[in-house]
């Protein structure tokens, strides 16, 4: 019997029991074939353990039975299905972090790249979040280390949606406000800094506005410039990390912590050249 899997595509948030590769499952969604989609995607190699989920999914209140689907969907490609849907949407916020195994960055062609890791970034101390705390103030509550300068940073957010962000505020700092914020809470997030000039993306007024709203006031943590589609506008050699010269890469993070996922050292040329 061909090997289960199940596997995780953002920024679609489905969660998809195959028994294709990773690279199958990619190809398989590639233009041409019979079922494709647009775009680039992030696909989430997920644990599986004798054709079972090898995690539970995250409550969500009682809507759907997650953990059945997931579960049955998996029984039926063991039953000589290909493909089966277990969660046509929201699985991103469902899935916990600790179930990732592999990420790949999937091009619109079917041309994966895998990347390395995952690799602790922080762990963050208890803390109550106030929407008044400034980035100072975070980072001594969840027991993180100052940068040595703050300047604005541009965040591209994935999951559970896809924005653009402008912070003054470090990964690890981003990562717990976004999941602890009053009223504007993520349960988990992905997002890649980068570093490319936006205004082919972003009105140059709304832009330069909000990069001096920050610049000047240290105590802003952030402004959104641009919600919608990200991953397919901004180029994977704008990512900080793409090159390791800043480290970075794919940030994945919850409430208590965050974990990197690198580029590799050597990126395959045939990767970079695909569409």
């Amino acid at each position: 019997m061909s090997e289960r899997r199940l596997i995780l595509s953002i920024p679609h948030g489905i969660l998809t029991a195959t028994t294709h590769t990773v690279e199958g499952y990619a190809w398989h969604r590639r233009p041409g074939s019979g079922k494709y989609f647009q775009g680039r995607t992030v696909l989430v190699n997920l644990a599986v353990a004798n054709g079972k989920p090898d995690f539970r999914l995250l409550d969500e209140g009682g809507w759907r039975d997650a953990n059945a689907d997931t579960a049955a969907a998996l029984a039926a490609v063991g039953e000589g299905k290909k493909t089966k849907t277990a969660l046509s949407n929201n699985a991103f916020s469902c899935t916990p972090v600790a179930a990732y195994r592999e990420i790949y960055l999937v091009k619109t062609g079917g041309e994966l790249l895998a990347l390395e890791g995952p690799q602790e970034v922080a762990r963050f101390a208890a803390a109550k979040c106030d929407e008044e705390m400034s980035p100072t103030e975070i980072a001594r509550a969840i027991g993180q280390p100052q940068p040595a300068r703050r300047e604005p940073r541009l965040y591209m957010t994935l999951a559970p949606v896809e924005m653009l962000v402008l912070s003054n505020l470090t990964p690890a700092e981003y990562t717990w406000y976004a999941t602890h914020r009053p009223g504007k809470v993520f349960r988990q997030v992905m997002f890649a800094e980068v570093d490319f000039d936006p205004k082919y993306l972003v009105a140059e007024a709304v832009y330069d506005g909000a990069k001096e709203q920050l610049a000047s006031d240290a105590d802003k943590k952030t402004k959104t410039v641009m919600l919608g589609d990200c991953l397919n506008k901004i180029h994977f050699a704008a990512w900080v990390g793409y090159d390791h010269a800043p480290a970075g890469g794919l940030y994945v993070g919850d409430a208590e912590e965050l974990e990197v996922w690198s580029f590799p050292k050597r990126i395959p040329r045939a990767w970079e050249r695909a569409y």
